[in-house]
């Protein structure tokens, strides 16, 4: 009997933790060749992109690079972009590699499967708005990220000099105010601080406007309404100028123009309204929601295909409420762990168990300022409000939890030391 062969397309978080697992047990005894599909060659967290935009982060530190780590975790990488499936012949094929220069580094490659799953994340929906696509940044790469720290420091330093400036300050956008556009305003506010202190820029955060803009009715609409008032107040502690119920209807080089034909004059732009999956998953065959989301059972199979599995944000999977599993880390954390032991299941044509998504609470990170959250006790009616160190604390053990999983215990421990070291060696951001 064949070794069967497990590829897994997607590095996010719970694609390298799934692979890290399946290697592990699997890939380390044998029992199955565990093969990982990213585009990229490295990973990041993706909850820390917004820390990266603003260089609060140095992702060369915190990066992991896939090839290094498939050695250590008994499993194999390769780098390429899926491009087509077939699944009469259980073969996937990987686009051709192409350098800067139009030469092609590797060419179109096929990879065989007994198993496939679909681990690829989601990123921002501009739902077709004019001008969203050209004239704003979006934070769903480390690439998309560093592009906006180097529009921003040049922004500042633009403002450095009082006659080049557009504004009477320097003005950011965000749209949408879910974690990502929250987290974002408050890591402005506290990046401006530091460049200031820095001798970066002449202008301090008097200096800087953020309008927070919000289609629904507060911010955070998604998480509990006690977080989001709290957030909401804190915010504006902060300076962010907050606009709920305010649609964007269009953008363009001076900003957004919204519903109500009120324009909001900016100089950085940033698009963080709605998700959806990667468009070109509705171009594989198989059955998807109108986001892109692969449909799959409470198993996470494909209904189309049991050999084909889908988790995290690029997958529609149904809870027993009727409703749908939410994109959060968290979801793809738990699902992870599930699909480890349905792989296994499928692998011994034993029964699969369903997924059930267990609410674990929220976190909200507002830089260096404060920190707000609940954490649940079984049942949103038990959840418990903590804010301030505690909240940071727990939110700080969020990535620490991610790093055990794909590192174990005590690489996670003397990356922690190295961590503590490098706030008094290095700047508190990245000046470059």
């Amino acid at each position: 009997m064949s070794t069967p062969r497990i590829v897994v397309v997607g590095g996010g978080a719970g694609g390298l933790e799934l692979v890290t697992r399946l290697g592990r047990k699997l890939g380390k005894r044998q029992r199955a060749e565990i093969v990982l599909v990213d585009r990229n060659s490295t990973h990041i967290w993706k909850p820390l992109l917004h820390e990266v935009a603003t260089g609060v982060l140095d992702s060369s530190l915190d990066e992991v690079s896939y090839q290094g780590h498939s050695k250590a975790h008994g499993y194999r990488f390769q780098r390429g972009t899926l491009s087509n499936l077939d699944r009469d012949n259980r073969t996937i094929t990987l686009a051709p590699i192409i350098d800067d220069d139009g030469v092609v580094i590797l060419p179109a490659r096929t990879i065989e499967y007994d198993y496939l799953v679909m681990a690829l994340g989601s990123v921002s929906n501009d739902f077709g708005t004019p001008g969203v696509a050209k004239h704003s940044h979006f934070i769903d790469s480390p690439e998309q990220a560093e592009n906006f720290r180097q529009h921003m420091l040049n922004t500042f330093l633009r403002y450095s000099d009082p006659e080049r400036r557009t504004h009477p300050k320097l003005s950011v956008g965000l749209v949408g105010a879910g974690a990502t556009g929250v987290e974002l305003a408050a890591e402005l506010i506290g990046a401006s601080k530091m460049l200031h202190s820095y001798g970066f820029t002449a202008m301090d955060s008097g200096k800087l406007e953020i309008h927070l803009i919000e289609a629904a009715p507060r911010i955070l609409p998604a998480l509990p309404e006690r977080i989001s008032q709290a957030v909401h107040k804190e915010l504006e502690k902060l300076g962010v100028q907050i606009h709920v119920d305010t649609r964007v209807t269009c953008a363009d080089e001076h900003g957004f123009i919204t519903a109500d034909e009120t324009r909001i004059a900016t100089d950085l732009n940033v698009w963080a309204a709605g998700i959806r999956a990667p468009a070109f998953l509705s171009e594989l065959g198989l059955a998807t929601e109108r986001n892109h989301q692969l449909k799959v059972n409470q198993t996470l199979q494909s209904l189309d295909d049991e050999r084909i599995f889908a988790f995290g944000d690029c997958a529609s999977c149904p809870q027993p409420d009727d409703t749908r599993v939410p994109p959060r880390a968290q979801a793809a954390h738990q699902q992870a762990t599930l699909l480890y032991h349905n792989l296994r299941a499928a692998m011994d044509d034993k029964p699969l168990k369903p997924f059930v998504f267990r609410d674990r609470g929220s976190l909200i990170s507002l830089a260096h300022f404060e920190a707000v959250g609940s954490l649940m006790r079984g049942t949103s009616a038990r959840s418990l409000f903590i804010e301030g160190r505690l909240a940071k604390l727990f939110y700080a053990s969020l990535y620490r939890m991610h790093q055990m999983a794909i590192h174990g215990v005590v690489k996670t421990s003397m990356t922690i030391v190295v961590d503590g070291l490098n706030r008094y060696l290095r700047p508190r951001m990245k000046l470059h």
